[in-house]
């Protein structure tokens, strides 16, 4: 004869069905609201990036549009000494010369502060990195490759090429 289990009765089977029902139910509902917040927190760091991205879009324009406000700063006594020599009515062409000499090393401390560096190579050997051979001429008092003369100086912003140095060269015998 077979016993039958208290246990296996019908109305365990529902009650555990029931268990089991209202467990899953409580686990999909934890789900639902866990995707909810994950989907907020998403959309929150989306809003987040955009903003930030718009943000450093906003400081790069401003940078680039007062990138050269310490320069020009500096310009302003250089264009003020420029200004005062062209007010003088009758003055000689000395004090002139002078006038023009003081501003341009006014220039060139300018500049020179703010990293730009003269190239002038005369009598110097040519260098293709930072010189452009304009033309090659003998020169007995040259040795063959160095500068003969120079057209036109160069330039380095922040030792990176501006403009290179235009040059005559020595030929080689």
């Amino acid at each position: 004869m077979t016993q039958i289990d208290p246990q296996d009765t019908p109305e365990n089977d529902t009650l555990d069905l029931s268990d089991d029902a209202d467990s899953l139910a409580a686990q999909l509902q934890a789900a639902r609201a866990e995707l909810t917040q994950l989907r907020e927190d998403s959309l929150r760091e989306r809003a987040e990036l955009e903003n930030q991205r718009k943000r450093m879009a906003r400081d790069i324009d401003m940078a680039r549009k007062f990138a050269n406000e310490r320069v020009l700063g500096d310009l302003l006594p250089v264009i003020d000494s420029l200004e005062a020599g062209l007010t003088i009515q009758a003055d000689t062409a000395q004090h002139l010369r002078e006038g023009m000499e003081l501003t341009l090393r006014q220039l060139l401390k300018v500049v020179t502060d703010n990293g730009l560096v003269a190239i002038d190579p005369a009598g110097k050997a040519f260098n293709p990195e930072q010189h452009q051979a304009m033309s090659m001429v003998e020169s007995a008092g040259h040795a063959p490759g160095d500068v003969v003369q120079v057209y036109q100086k160069g330039w380095l912003l922040n030792d990176r090429l501006l403009r290179p140095a235009l040059v005559v060269v020595a030929k080689h015998d």
